[in-house]
């Protein structure tokens, strides 16, 4: 169980597919409407090393002309505030830093 949020669009990136193609296209973003159908966890040090790993995903949709997929870092629990809610969380131990 994970209880950690995305940081804002503003601190991710979109890699667009397009054939064999890749582009890189920073954030910020206008408000999304699409459904997110999956997620990958990287462990990276630095942006950059995120980056060179996303770059290496194969194409989501390989059938398609185009796609994208969108990279953000993760908020931990320690960056979301406090609330009841989130104080249950970390009594379980839901988000501690290994």
């Amino acid at each position: 169980m994970d209880a950690s949020g995305l940081q804002p669009s503003s601190q991710g990136w979109r890699i667009r597919y397009s054939g064999i193609k890749r582009s890189v296209v920073d954030g910020p973003y206008a408000e999304a409407k699409e459904l997110i159908a999956g997620y990958t966890i990287i462990e990276a040090k630095s942006r950059e090393q995120a980056l060179e790993w996303a770059k290496r995903f194969p194409n989501p949709f390989p059938n398609q002309q185009e796609s994208e997929i969108e990279v953000r870092p993760i908020k931990g629990l320690e960056e979301l505030g406090d609330s009841e809610a989130f104080q249950r969380f970390r009594d379980l131990g839901v988000g501690a830093q290994k």
